[in-house]
């Protein structure tokens, strides 16, 4: 199995969209909202947590090699 040393604010970061996605899916599922209101806030949400998350992840994985 591989190992990555991550720093904090790596980590941060990444928790962070993460986090952002799953409260995206969370307005797509609530019913506090009317659905347009719902669908808008939720879709936006998942696609900013998406969107940052990926480009995150790949940095990750292209500058920091293997810890064995």
């Amino acid at each position: 199995m591989k190992s990555y040393s991550v720093t904090a604010p790596e980590l941060a970061l990444v928790a962070l969209t993460r986090g952002m996605l799953g409260a995206g899916i969370g307005y797509v599922t609530a019913s506090r909202l009317s659905d347009a209101q719902r669908r808008a806030v939720g879709r936006t949400l998942m696609l900013v947590g998406a969107m940052t998350t990926i480009p995150l992840v790949m940095e990750l994985f292209k500058q920091k090699a293997p810890v064995t």
